[in-house]
Parts: structure tokens; C-alpha cells; sequence
């Protein structure tokens, strides 16, 4: 069963299933459908579905070309009924992983799919989840509705996680170019998702589980956000000290090791670095251990925004 399925994936035989086709979701349509592979987007939304399929791009930095020479050359169709998860080969998911409004885990969009990709769950098939989580969220919420389809993962289906990198707009780097991390349930299901993203991504990162992988993700903005935290805590000090911070940084900068520029601002935008860091803090909490820098990264940089709206209206006033 592996071999028949990393035989019809290098020979770009295989049908690739795309859940979500967001910021994340239709940079990977693009890519697979690029290397000629035949590609099904599935989405909650008909509004998307449809505009897709005339050819439509509603995401800025995606050209609606790209989409129209797939169209044309019948690579791709997108539609909303999720029954047809059964004729992927592989199928990668691509959902939201939003908080609540109590900074909890709102993991309803990646178990809803899952759900629906466990209805159709057949021999021979790959699952990757990309959606951005919690250290044993592969294992805990797609497995274990996989269970009762009897299907054993590595043998009879295989089950992989590899976090999304994606930077919106960056000219710089692109899906392709992106190194990308893959972890698998087991060793069987490694060399299969290795194999499917071997085709279309320029470096492929294994590492030994699927929680491993899923912690690369975090880690990744957990840096960010603590360092993002740190200078505009020093922006408020240098302020009070009368030091001027970006020329702090531009000097700093100058030290060829050991040192990364990071700059202050009004706060943290995107869809990443402001949710992912409390989903570790989260899942800490089973482990009975407080991750303290990501709390307090998270208290200085949800108080900053308070700190430029008063400086506003002291210049203002002034």
C-alpha cells in the first residue's frame, strides 16, 4: 500500500485534496497544480467555491492567472461537498485554528474536517494536517476519529502533520522555496509524506513525530512574539530615558553573530504570532508547567496598542 501510493505521487498521478482554501490552503493548489497534478479544493464557503471555479482570485498577492491556466487545463476544480474527500489520494488540511475569547484552543474547524474526512477514510490514502496547534492534536483529534474505520495508520492509510510557513506577499520566498517540516505517526507515514511534498517544495525537513513537527510551528512564533515583546518593553524604558531605540537597533545590528534585529511597533498583527503562542501555554497546563515567557510576551504585546493610543493623544493634545 505505501509503495503503490509513493508510486502514483512521483509520478504525479495522484489527486490532491486541499481543505481550506485560504491564505494557506491556495498557495498549495497553485503549487500541486503547477507540477501537474490533479487538484480538488474543498471549502465551507459556496461564495469562494464558486468564484474559484470561474476563475477568481478574492486573495491580493495571488494572481488570477495562475488559477485560470489550472481551470484550463482541468488541474483543478474546487467545490463544497466534502463526500468527495473519498476521491483524494492525498488530502491535506488547511483550517483556521482561532482562541476562544478566553485564549483557549478553538479547534472546532479541524475536528469538523476531521469528522468529514473519516467518513470517507479508504485504503491507500495520505492525511497531512498544516493547520497550526498543539503538540498532539494530530494524534489526539484525527486519529482518533480515524479508529473506527478500522484502517490501521502506516499501514493502511497513512497520517502526517507539517506545519504551514506561509508569509503572505513576501517576494523573497515563495511555497516552493519555504523549507518544509514533515512528522509522521509512523515511520511508513514519513516516507509518504516526505514523498508527496518532495514534489512540489525545494527542501524537505523529517523530524521523528508529528508532536515534534507541531511544536516546530509554535516555537517558530513563540520566538517572535517573546522577542517582538522584549524590544517594546525597551521602547517604553527608552522612551522614559530619553534614548532613541531604532538607533539602539541599527548599531546593535552590527554585530555579525549572535544578535537578530527585532523592532517595535503598535502592537501584533497576523494571523499567527498573536494566537499560537497561548495554544502551548494551553496544552502546558496537562503537564502541570507554566510557560511564563510566553504569558508575559503576551502582556506586554496586548498592552502596547493602550501605549501608542495615549501617546497619540498627548501629541495631539499638545
Amino acid at each position: 500500500m505505501k509503495q503503490e501510493l509513493i508510486d502514483k505521487i512521483c509520478t504525479h498521478q495522484a489527486r490532491v485534496g486541499v481543505v481550506g482554501l485560504g491564505y494557506v490552503g491556495l498557495p498549495l493548489v497553485l503549487r500541486f497544480g503547477e507540477e501537474h497534478f490533479p487538484v480538488l479544493g474543498f471549502d465551507v464557503d459556496p461564495g469562494k467555491v464558486r468564484k474559484l471555479n470561474a476563475g477568481e482570485s478574492y486573495i491580493r498577492h495571488i494572481p488570477a492567472e495562475r488559477l485560470q491556466i489550472l481551470l484550463k487545463e482541468k488541474q483543478f476544480e474546487a467545490t463544497s461537498d466534502f463526500s468527495r474527500l473519498a476521491e483524494a489520494d492525498c488530502i491535506i488540511i488547511c483550517v483556521p485554528t482561532p482562541l476562544t475569547a478566553k485564549k483557549d484552543p478553538d479547534l472546532q474547524y479541524i475536528e469538523k474536517t476531521a469528522e468529514a474526512v473519516a467518513k470517507t477514510l479508504r485504503k491507500g490514502q495520505l492525511v497531512s494536517l498544516e493547520s497550526t496547534t498543539y503538540p498532539g492534536t494530530t494524534d489526539e483529534i484525527l486519529l482518533e476519529r480515524f479508529l473506527p474505520s478500522g484502517l490501521e495508520a502506516g499501514k493502511d492509510y497513512f497520517l502526517v502533520f507539517s506545519p504551514e510557513r506561509e508569509d503572505p506577499g513576501n517576494a523573497k520566498f515563495s511555497t516552493r522555496t519555504i523549507p518544509k517540516v514533515v512528522g509522521g505517526t509512523t515511520p511508513d507515514c514519513l516516507d509518504v509524506g516526505k514523498a508527496l511534498y518532495g514534489q512540489v517544495i525545494d527542501r524537505v525537513i523529517p523530524v521523528s513525530s508529528t508532536r515534534a513537527a507541531e511544536l516546530v510551528k509554535l516555537l517558530e512564533n513563540i520566538y517572535r512574539s517573546v522577542n517582538i515583546a522584549l524590544v517594546n518593553e525597551l521602547k517604553l524604558l527608552t522612551d522614559r530615558m530619553n534614548i532613541d531605540i531604532w538607533e539602539v537597533i541599527e548599531a546593535a545590528s552590527s554585530k555579525p553573530f549572535g544578535y537578530t534585529p527585532f523592532y517595535p511597533g503598535p502592537g501584533l498583527g497576523g494571523h499567527c504570532i498573536p494566537i499560537d503562542p497561548f495554544y502551548l501555554s494551553w496544552k502546558a497546563k496537562e503537564y502541570d508547567f507554566a510557560t511564563r515567557f510566553i504569558q508575559l510576551a503576551g502582556e506586554i504585546n496586548t498592552s502596547i496598542p493602550y501605549y501608542v493610543v495615549e501617546r497619540i493623544a498627548k501629541a495631539l493634545n499638545d
